[in-house]
Order: structure tokens, then C-alpha cells, then sequence
């Protein structure tokens, strides 16, 4: 009997066909990608949009003889593409070199990662939290944003807390469905951001979240599929940082697992809900990329399980592994 089920899943490789499908699902999402003015998308009909005057080139408007000679991956990117709500945005301005917060104002914000090497190392940090805290209470042109977010029944639930001085606590909440974690964070620091350079007197936004790299996409001049989200957080951040050269504004990591007091907080609150989706909603290009993932996985691993080309030894060889150390 062939190893090779074997060695595949050792390495953690999907068998051939499920790569090769993996590829053609991918490729169906990039259709999300292209301009509006692209070829493809003159092809490709919106469905969720009304139009007086539908273009010339829709699938749906050509001959069955037209049809025909339309290749096979064209027709699954137009079925395809109503599932997927658009999110690149790579001609706005605000990604445009020179125009870019990185370019004009580089200087104006900062991250700050937790590390987790070490027990002393770790009660440091957390005495660094304690002391941002500490250092808002002092400077009322100082503001304090905590965000976190959770995933239950492809449900993703943000939550944002804003403090600033001599103001109520304000609290946003947000559902999605079908979008991912990272998605669903920047739109809670997008709420945060947007209520704190509403108020007069802001020097200095401190934003506490956990994990720090889906804040690091809102710096991304790349194209990447969270342009949509961060296009309104960069404008934002333009018109704070243009107002006073001293205006700040800095991201701190705070793992969820060490319950700093404040992030505990909002942490809980997001675990509270347990909604169920009552509609097919469309998905984000990240999360109908990580779905077909994940479906392709699960069958890979259902596949191996139940093939007797498994390999024989294949049990043996991970106890052997277990006993040596590896």
C-alpha cells in the first residue's frame, strides 16, 4: 500500500485534487479584486444592484453561441460573485504613494506587542497597561479605547469601550456574519476612532486591543481585502493628525489569556451573546477564502481517515515519533 497518504498528512499537504480545487476557488475570488473597469468585471453582472441600462457585455444578456466561448472559470466567477460583498478599494486616494498616513504622517502613531518571553517579563507589561490607565485618569487630553471581539455561529461580535474624561463610558456593539475576526475588529476601532476625534481636546488616542496585526492592516499600503474597512479609519486618522502636530495615537497588544482588568471587561461582554443567522448573508473575500479552506481540510481529513491507503505502519510511525520526542 502507497505511503504517500501518509507522508501528506505528516507534512500537513492536502492530496492533489483538493489543492487543484483550492486554486480554482481561489481564483474565482480575485474577480473581487479587478477594477470596476476591468473586462472581467464588464462580464460579470451584479445582481444586488439595480440597473436602468445592464452592460452589453453580461453573461446574461449574450447569445447561447456567445455563451459557449465564454471559458468555464468566467461563468463560476459570475456565480460566485454575488456570495462575496467587494472589500479592495486600491484606487482610493488615501492608498495613493505620497497622499498615504505612512508617508505624511509616520511619526504620529506607534505599536507596542506583547511579548511573551518570560513571567518577569509579562508583569512588566501588565504594569505598563496599568500605567496607561494611570496616565489617562491624569491627562484629559488623553482617551482610552478597549476593543475585542469573539466568533460563534459565524457570528462575529465587536465590542469597543471609549473613555474620555468628564464623559460617560461609551460602548459600541457590532454584529456581523460571515466576516472574520480581523474584520470585525477594525470596524469596532473604526467606531472608537470616529466617536474620539468627534470630541474637542483629543491629544492622544491609546487603542488596547487584541491581536495587534489587524491593526497593522490599517497601514497596509498594499492591496489587501481589508481596504474597504480601513479607507474611513486612514481619512480619520488624516484630519486627527492634521489638527496639532502633537495629536498621537498608539495601538498596545493585550492577549485576552492575561486578563488585564480593563480588556477582561470587554472580553466577557463579547462571549455573552449566542446569536444564531437567520438569512444567507453574503460573505467577506477573507472569510469565503478561509471557508473554502477549512471545507477542503475537513474533507482531506475524513478522506485519510477512512482510505486504506493510509499506509499500514502510519500508527506505528506516530507512536514512534511520540516515544522519541518529536
Amino acid at each position: 500500500m502507497s505511503p504517500s497518504f501518509s507522508i501528506e498528512a505528516i507534512a500537513e499537504l492536502i492530496s492533489i485534487n483538493l489543492h487543484l480545487q483550492k486554486l480554482s476557488k481561489r481564483s474565482q475570488l480575485h474577480a473581487h479584486f479587478l477594477p470596476n473597469n476591468h473586462i472581467l468585471c464588464s462580464l460579470i453582472e451584479p445582481k444586488s444592484v439595480a440597473l436602468s441600462k445592464p452592460h452589453t457585455l453580461f453573461l446574461s444578456s449574450l447569445s447561447k453561441q456567445q455563451h459557449g466561448l465564454i471559458k468555464g472559470l468566467v461563468v463560476n466567477m459570475d456565480n460566485h460573485f454575488n456570495k462575496v460583498f467587494p472589500s479592495f478599494d486600491p484606487l482610493n486616494p488615501e492608498f495613493a504613494p505620497g497622499c498615504r498616513v505612512i508617508d505624511t504622517f509616520s511619526y504620529h502613531f506607534s505599536f507596542h506587542l506583547f511579548s511573551k518571553c518570560n513571567e518577569d517579563n509579562f508583569k512588566f507589561q501588565i504594569h505598563q497597561l496599568d500605567g496607561l490607565a494611570i496616565e489617562f485618569l491624569k491627562n484629559p487630553s488623553h482617551t482610552l479605547i478597549i476593543v475585542d471581539d469573539s466568533v460563534k455561529n459565524n457570528i462575529t461580535t465587536s465590542i469597543s469601550h471609549v473613555y474620555i474624561q468628564n464623559k460617560p463610558l461609551t460602548k459600541t456593539l457590532h454584529h456581523a456574519v460571515n466576516v472574520t475576526s480581523i474584520e470585525a475588529e477594525n470596524f469596532a476601532i473604526r467606531c472608537g476612532i470616529n466617536q474620539t476625534t468627534s470630541s474637542t481636546g483629543i491629544s492622544k488616542i491609546i487603542i488596547i486591543t487584541d491581536p495587534i496585526h489587524a491593526v497593522r492592516e490599517i497601514f497596509n499600503p498594499s492591496s489587501h481585502p481589508l481596504q474597504g474597512y480601513v479607507t474611513i479609519i486612514l481619512k480619520e486618522l488624516q484630519i486627527f493628525f492634521s489638527h496639532y502636530q502633537e495629536n498621537l495615537i498608539e495601538f498596545w497588544e493585550c492577549p485576552s489569556q492575561y486578563n488585564w482588568s480593563l480588556h477582561k471587561v470587554v472580553d466577557k461582554e463579547t462571549k455573552l451573546f449566542n446569536l444564531i443567522p437567520f438569512f444567507l448573508c453574503k460573505s467577506s473575500w477573507n472569510f469565503s477564502k478561509k471557508s473554502e479552506y477549512d471545507n477542503l481540510s475537513s474533507r482531506w481529513k475524513m478522506t485519510f481517515q477512512a482510505s486504506d491507503l493510509k499506509g499500514k505502519h502510519f500508527l506505528d510511525l506516530l507512536v514512534k515519533a511520540e516515544d522519541s520526542g518529536l
